[in-house]
């Protein structure tokens, strides 16, 4: 288990690490729990729209997600905040887990600071000895397609102005 520190890492998903390396494996687990309990659910406006989420297929359990860039007006200016959603059956309670991870971690962020999670971010929890390395791999993959949706959606905002 890795605890040395995670360059450039967005303050939330540096806590939510410290959270999960505080704890023992069993505690890890119920952490991991906690996360999928606290899914936020999805926005109405997409809620009947499956066609807009991506699905994650290296998951074990069904799990589809998108992501959104909202301009925010604040003294210094405009800010671009990624927004992230992500539907998960209650029966998968690890893969919601790894999505409310995301959900808390990276919801309100700007474009460079999603762009610059490392991709081994899922790896750097401690959940190697609570969870298998399928799951764990669903989660990284989930990682890196919120990280290339992000990033297309950027691209596009610049070539639309």
């Amino acid at each position: 288990m890795s605890t040395a520190p995670v360059p450039d890492l967005p303050p939330t998903l540096a806590a939510i690490r410290e959270d999960f390396l505080a704890l023992s494996v069993a505690d890890r687990l119920q952490l991991l729990l906690e996360f999928a309990g606290g899914l936020p659910p999805m926005p109405e406006r997409l809620a009947n729209r499956p066609e807009l989420l991506e699905p994650v297929p290296e998951c074990q359990s069904p799990i589809a997600f998108v992501t959104e860039l909202e301009t925010d007006e604040t003294d210094d200016g405009a800010a671009v905040r990624v927004r992230f959603y992500a539907s998960a059956p209650p029966g998968a309670p690890t893969s919601r887990g790894f999505a409310g991870i995301l959900a808390e971690g990276i919801d309100g962020l700007s474009v460079e600071q999603v762009e610059a999670v490392p991709g081994d971010y899922p790896l750097t929890l401690g959940l190697a000895e609570a969870v298998s390395p399928l799951r764990l791999r669903g989660m990284t993959a989930l990682l890196a397609r919120t990280k290339r949706q992000v990033a297309e959606r950027a691209a596009a905002r610049t070539r639309a102005t």
